[in-house]
């Protein structure tokens, strides 16, 4: 697996971005996973550029407006997931737009309910201002699906620059987290 630096998400994203706004769409979205990670200044591997968008039609919108870059895979459900997806190749990155179409009275997860869309921090990509959702909600998906190249950067990261505490927790907790998880988060990030 390619693993991508922050000057290839911010070449991506930058292209990504202008196409957009050249194409007159302006889109609500929000960069999420390990490149949103990444923007954020944590160092872990980052295979792709994961946008996620509240509807389908901004899907559709941000298909229509890439069309000279290659489809990877073209804008359709995903059933298995309860996704309505695209994935396109830019400046040799992949970058993905999807919908995430599954309820959650939680507001911290990362790509379902109200969590990406409130728990936001803005970084900067080039000459754009991107909206990247917050490492603690990040950091629980890791944990849950128990990576830990991804999660320990994470981790150290939090540590040093520090977390909100409340929102991980509520995060760990919408994510059904194991005692274990649990134990780990606290032994670096509190009583470390």
């Amino acid at each position: 697996m390619i693993s991508l630096q922050a000057s290839d998400v911010t070449a991506a994203l930058d292209t990504v971005l202008t196409t957009l706004r050249a194409a007159g769409i302006d889109l609500t979205y929000r960069l999420a996973g390990t490149s949103a990670a990444l923007l954020q200044g944590v160092r872990l591997p980052v295979g792709d550029i994961d946008l996620l968008a509240s509807r389908r039609k901004d899907v559709d919108d941000f298909a229509a407006a890439l069309t000279s870059f290659p489809c990877m895979y073209a804008a359709s459900w995903l059933p298995t997931a309860s996704q309505y997806f695209v994935r396109y190749e830019v400046n040799g990155a992949m970058v993905e737009m999807s919908t995430v179409e599954r309820e959650t009275d939680s507001d911290a997860m990362e790509c379902i309910g109200r969590g990406p869309w409130q728990h936001v921090v803005w970084v900067d990509c080039g000459p754009h201002q991107v909206p990247a959702v917050r490492l603690e909600l990040r950091l629980a998906s890791e944990l849950v699906r128990d990576r830990a190249d991804r999660y320990e950067p994470l981790l150290e990261h939090m540590r040093t620059q520090g977390c909100d505490l409340d929102l991980l927790h509520r995060a760990m907790t919408a994510q059904g987290l194991s005692a274990e998880h649990r134990r780990l988060v606290r032994s670096r990030l509190v009583d470390g």
